[in-house]
């Protein structure tokens, strides 16, 4: 199960396991950002290519508005995989 919860100071917060057959619910979590946002991972137990998609995506659309993401308490495997993957120079990752 995926749960996205957006709260106070456009902190999104990722809950379960985000893959292809959670996309959808993801992105229109993520279009309610509009400004710089923070993606807490703390209880995302997996995301998928499909999911980091999704994610590439917003921060596209807030880059061209002078916005970005920025991606907070990730478990040590998923900051291993966004820094293999590059991810780590495309997102702020704290």
């Amino acid at each position: 199960m995926f749960e996205a919860r957006l709260e106070e100071n456009n902190t999104l917060f990722l809950s379960g396991r985000l893959d292809a057959s959670q996309t959808n619910k993801a992105a229109s979590a993520l279009s309610a950002i509009q400004e710089s946002g923070v993606i807490d991972f703390s209880e995302l137990e997996y995301i998928s290519s499909a999911g980091i998609g999704v994610l590439l995506a917003a921060q596209r659309r807030l880059q061209d508005h002078g916005a970005k993401l920025k991606l907070t308490n990730m478990s040590a495997h998923i900051r291993d995989i966004f820094r293999y993957a590059g991810l780590d120079r495309v997102f702020e990752i704290e």
